[in-house]
């Protein structure tokens, strides 16, 4: 191996590296969090160029091309979805509902290509071990299971027992047991669907 082959090697890397790092702050948080198919997506295009340039396999300046336009097309298309004008949903699809008050929801789970086996070890993971329980289990657009208990199966809060903490609760939610539409999780809108 060319000592002078293995520093220019080392240097690419090191240039490649503070790129990537600032990549990923204009990419956001959310980049490096669960991703999106979106998301994986341009991760998986971003590492065949930085492997390219790395390796010296094309010109430093002409692997940084295809970073900077990814890296806009990335930003922008999260500022689509961000304005929400129906890109959303084009760009990461909407959720899908696998179970709805105790029952399966074949029709989610044909979507999602789930069978009852991997929804219930789904729901294992969530600590629930009886369908009864679930008023709500949707697989969320980076392919987590979310799980919402049925009132009744909610585990006890503070505020149900501390009289401060009641009073509390009471100021905050206007006195309603039950959300306003527009701070539902469960609701219509909230999954992506028309209301």
């Amino acid at each position: 191996m060319d000592p002078h082959e293995l520093l220019l090697t080392a240097a690419r890397a090191a240039a490649v590296y503070a790129v990537m790092l600032i990549v990923l702050r204009l990419s956001g948080k959310r980049a490096i969090g669960n991703f999106t198919a979106f998301d994986l997506l341009v991760a998986l295009m971003l590492g065949e160029v930085v492997d390219e340039i790395i390796y010296g396999d094309v010109e430093f300046l002409q692997g940084l091309v295809p970073i900077v336009v990814v890296t806009l097309l990335q930003v922008g298309t999260s500022w689509l979805s961000y304005w929400d004008h129906g890109w959303d949903r084009v760009l990461e699809g909407v959720p899908s509902v696998i179970v709805r008050h105790g029952e399966l929801d074949r029709s989610g789970m044909r979507a999602e290509r789930m069978n009852p086996k991997d929804v219930m070890a789904e729901l294992r993971q969530s600590g629930v071990d009886d369908l009864r329980e679930v008023k709500l289990a949707t697989v969320e657009n980076d392919g987590r299971v979310s799980v919402l208990k049925e009132d009744w199966a909610e585990e006890l809060q503070k505020g149900d027992v501390d009289p401060k903490l009641k009073k509390q609760r009471k100021a905050d939610t206007a006195g309603s047991d039950e959300p306003p539409p527009d701070k539902q999780t469960d609701s219509e809108q909230s999954l992506g669907h028309q209301a």
